[in-house]
């Protein structure tokens, strides 16, 4: 049986197994997104149950090497409360990306880190100018989780030919194409922007150097990697995109 300690981790999806028992997929540092099997955590005197929540930094122990472990100890990190609100969806947004576009015991520590980054801005609460950095950290993880997974073409090149960009020039990001030159009145974002993301990605702290950079800029690029994600998820539109577009219709 191998067993692991006191392990970073945050829970990013939950379903029943049993009338008592849930399996967990959760986000970890070292071992990547990983099943646990939660044994009798349903009942109210478990005392997992109020540790394993969403979008809190845990420590987790498990053991075995099946597919699905099972869990032996959780504790809660402290550090921020649970995000309310939209940035509540927000949080579930990253954490369906996480199950969509990561495979299981895949380690991605610099995500895991960005991850943790990102859920801290989430948590800080309402406000415009929160508002506006929230989303800047969501167009963040984006970028990491899509570098991360080896689908992010370099941005300071065209992908195709591999020329370097006219800072005064207009580029777009498209799925099957890459990074190209501009036609007409597509979506795009000139060159030296381009290129001062892939320095901030190039970072020895990316998430906070790219972070900067959505906050003050980078509006047309969020259309952009919207298309990517979707392309690589599969699927036309996120669940919760879905869910925050039928609440404001509401």
């Amino acid at each position: 049986m191998k067993r692991a300690t006191h392990e970073p981790a945050y829970v990013i999806h939950r379903y029943d197994w049993s009338e008592s028992s849930l399996i967990l997929e959760v986000f970890t540092r070292n071992l990547g997104r990983i099943a646990l099997v939660a044994k009798g955590v349903k009942r109210p005197s478990s005392n997992f149950r109020p540790v394993l929540l969403p979008l809190q930094p845990l420590q987790l122990s498990f053991s075995g090497d099946a597919e699905i472990r099972t869990l032996k100890g959780a504790d809660w990190v402290g550090g921020h409360v649970m995000p309310g609100g939209d940035a509540l969806l927000s949080g579930y947004y990253l954490n369906e990306l996480l199950m969509r576009l990561l495979a299981r015991d895949d380690p991605h520590p610099a995500l895991f880190d960005a991850y943790a980054s990102a859920v801290q801005v989430l948590a800080l609460g309402e406000g415009t100018t929160r508002q506006g950095t929230s989303s800047a950290a969501l167009r963040t993880f984006e970028l990491l989780l899509l570098r991360e997974i080896g689908v992010l073409p370099a941005l300071n090149l065209q992908t195709m030919s591999l020329a370097a960009l006219d800072f005064d020039a207009r580029y777009c990001l498209l799925p099957e194409a890459g990074l190209r030159a501009a036609v007409g009145d597509e979506r795009a974002l000139p060159g030296n922007q381009w290129c001062a993301l892939q320095a901030a990605l190039d970072a020895p702290d990316p998430f906070a150097v790219t972070l900067r950079l959505f906050a003050e800029q980078m509006g047309e690029l969020k259309g952009q990697l919207r298309a990517l994600l979707h392309y690589h998820c599969g699927v036309p539109v996120l669940r919760t995109r879905q869910m925050m577009m039928d609440l404001a219709a509401l």
